[in-house]
């Protein structure tokens, strides 16, 4: 497999355990305080993944994971097969089930507005030989759980900016170049890309640190234009609180296309998962 799209699959798994320990926890002197080693991967201490250890994912990990094992099986992507595969592994999931999962477990097509399924698509590089059939994979796999005009177009942003990143370098500059393409975006955009140099945990926390896309996306957008590199930006993202998870997956799959790329050694090895992912990539 090209390795800029093992990267970026890898490291939104590696930013989803990293998060884990902190992920949900929104009161900033809880957050302060938490027996956290910054450092490297700690247990969860929200309630919401209560028994989840060091190195486990949450449960947009996991479900990021269940792509990436259908995609080893399967090759392909077909929305209704993989329905089907999807809504057996999430009805007998032994973690937290949010609002986008119950609906669409009840059916197909839940509207939810959440940002997390924008970080959940990196798998979909996989024998994508055009962008257009990646957008194609990208827009059909949201509309699974997160089938709202919101959702869709912010997918369909990241998608777009992952892919032009894996191509072209400059994420700075694709950032720019695709505002055009989405006008009902763009005021975000705007935002992140101006808030570069501003304090990541003030910037954050103004802009929104809950789990919709009308706060968390001008937050990925900041944290994409920091010149920081991959472990720094994913420490300042996780210490800001709230839906870390959802911001840090979607910001570690587009660093994850960079050529100087590299992950900490250590987080990797604290994956507990790590051999499955292997296994499934090889399988590619």
């Amino acid at each position: 497999m090209n390795k800029q799209i093992s990267n970026s699959i890898i490291s939104s798994l590696v930013a989803d355990a990293y998060s884990l320990g902190a992920h949900w926890v929104y009161e900033e002197q809880q957050l302060r305080n938490l027996p956290i080693d910054w450092e490297t991967l700690n247990d969860a201490q929200s309630i919401w993944h209560k028994g989840k250890v060091k190195g486990d994912f949450t449960h947009y990990g996991d479900q990021t994971l269940y792509l990436l094992e259908y995609l080893s099986q399967n090759k392909e992507f077909d929305k209704k097969d993989y329905y089907s595969f999807w809504s057996q592994k999430m009805s007998n999931y032994n973690g937290y089930v949010d609002g986008a999962t119950r609906g669409a477990l009840e059916n197909i097509g839940s509207e939810s507005n959440d940002l997390s399924i924008c970080g959940h698509i990196a798998p979909l590089l996989i024998d994508a030989d055009t962008k257009e059939i990646f957008l194609s994979r990208c827009k059909a796999f949201a509309e699974i759980t997160h089938n709202s005009k919101l959702a869709i177009s912010s997918t369909l942003f990241f998608a777009e900016l992952l892919w032009d990143s894996k191509e072209n370098q400059d994420i700075k500059k694709n950032i720019e170049l695709l505002k055009s393409n989405y006008p009902d975006l763009s005021t975000w955009i705007d935002a992140g890309v101006k808030s570069k140099d501003a304090d990541t945990f003030t910037t954050i926390r103004e802009f929104g640190p809950a789990c919709g896309i009308d706060g968390g996306f001008a937050g990925v957008i900041h944290l994409l234009s920091l010149e920081d590199d991959f472990k720094t930006v994913m420490q300042k993202n996780v210490k800001a609180g709230g839906d870390s998870s959802a911001r840090g997956m979607v910001v570690a799959m587009i660093l994850g296309t960079q050529d100087d790329f590299k992950l900490p050694e250590e987080w990797m090895k604290s994956i507990n998962k790590m051999e499955d992912i292997k296994k499934y990539i090889s399988l590619l």
